[in-house]
């Protein structure tokens, strides 16, 4: 008679557990603007986290590959950079093309086991640098995971060794974060464009 409530009070704790998503917004015009308009974007991770170049560039190379893979989007370069990053920066990376910046501003610690992890995320419109979409989240998770082990290896192979125990934790974080993004809506054109990107 008591299993229905327990089971759903522990569904519910573990879903709540689990979100790493504290907040996402997308502009309210989002459907009429820029869903046919932001659909190019360039990726950069400002500050570095934990102040190390090679875990910046690891952050900024999963959102690229996670949003290609996973969203509408098509993510065309990727940077990290431990300089400010202001309009005029952002603004720096609106060429070739590009429509939008999805800029990750992260906070990493690490842990004994592995790290604790936040972000804010924004898109911003390359023009006139209103923000489409933002997000916010964070969490603690640890480095080792078997169901990331290929993964965590090729990263290390890219990077080196000294990206290991932060492989998991931003991966994580970010793919719970970047879900949250809107899609865009693609032409043909946009489509043969994506599947030439390969990744």
């Amino acid at each position: 008679m008591t299993t229905k409530p327990i089971a759903l009070t522990l569904g519910l704790a573990l879903l709540a557990g689990c979100s790493a998503v504290k907040k996402s917004t997308i502009r309210p015009d989002y459907e009429q603007v820029d869903k046919q308009r932001v659909k190019r974007l360039a990726v950069v991770t400002q500050p570095l986290p934990d102040g190390q170049q090679a875990v910046g560039d690891l952050w900024s190379l999963i959102a690229r590959q996670y949003v290609n893979q996973n969203r509408d989007f098509l993510v065309k370069e990727h940077a990290a950079t431990s300089g400010p990053l202001d309009d005029a920066g952002i603004q720096a990376l609106c060429v070739n093309g590009i429509e939008g910046v999805l800029w990750l501003h992260p906070q990493v610690k690490r842990t004994q086991n592995g790290a604790e992890a936040a972000v804010q995320a924004r898109l911003v419109r390359c023009g006139d640098g209103e923000d489409v979409w933002s997000a916010e989240a964070g969490g603690s998770w640890e480095s080792q995971d078997p169901k990331f082990r290929e993964r965590t290896e090729q990263y290390i192979s890219q990077f080196g060794p000294s990206v290991e125990p932060y492989v998991v934790p931003s991966y994580k974080l970010l793919m719970a974060t970047l879900n949250t993004l809107p899609n865009p809506q693609l032409t043909e054109q946009d489509i043969d464009e994506k599947i030439e990107l390969g990744e």
